[in-house]
């Protein structure tokens, strides 16, 4: 398994997964959905990280053929009872840009000290192959929220975040920074490790009948 295709148009998502993968260094190639064909995509109707991470990549497993990944991601506040979770992309509405979802966040907790603006990042990443077999990993960037935006670098709710043993919002750090100590980074990583495992033993004396 040489070549996977990410379940997702989102070019910023796609590059921040490639940039993951090259640096893991095990030749693993990524490919988005824009270089493989066009398909309906399922409606993301789970209640979970993990339940929607794996309706995106079985249904790209099925439509190309190729070992699909898929994340997941959100922010949790723990002062609105861990939301908004899985509608952190559509927080301020089904199209809502990130300016504006970072907005409602932060008035939210406009009134919030700081010691209770505790949150974190989450990404599920989900690997289904053209077999049916499924991988799910899960991981998390614990962090607070910041008071107002700051930085230009990132996407999403990285304005607004600081993580954990930082000073900075996220959106401060450079991308290979980012990847370091991030949710996606993190569960991305564990993938491509199992995905070099399950290619080391598919190779393996035992996998070709020898002792």
């Amino acid at each position: 398994m040489d070549r996977v295709v990410l379940a997702t148009h989102n070019p910023k998502k796609l590059a921040e997964l490639r940039r993951i993968a090259d640096a893991a260094g095990d030749g693993l190639v990524v490919v988005g959905l824009d270089e493989v064909g066009v398909y309906p995509e399922p409606e993301e109707t789970e209640l979970t990280f993990e339940g929607n991470a794996l309706i995106k990549a079985r249904a790209a497993a099925a439509a190309t053929g190729l070992p699909a990944l898929a994340d997941d991601s959100g922010l949790e506040v723990d002062v609105l009872n861990r939301m908004p979770g899985v509608r952190t992309a559509r927080w301020a509405g089904a199209k809502a840009s990130d300016e504006a979802n970072r907005r409602l966040v932060l008035a939210q907790v406009d009134d919030v000290p700081d010691p209770l603006r505790t949150a974190r990042f989450v990404c599920a990443v989900a690997l289904v192959l053209p077999d049916g077999t499924e991988h799910v990993l899960r991981e998390t960037l614990e962090g607070r929220l910041a008071h107002a935006e700051s930085g230009s670098n990132g996407f999403g709710y990285d304005p607004i975040f600081v993580a954990e043993g930082e000073d900075v919002t996220n959106a401060h750090l450079t991308p290979e920074g980012k990847d370091a100590i991030s949710h996606r980074g993190k569960a991305v990583r564990a993938m491509v490790a199992r995905i070099a495992e399950m290619n080391r033993a598919s190779t393996g004396p035992a996998a070709r009948g020898g002792a």
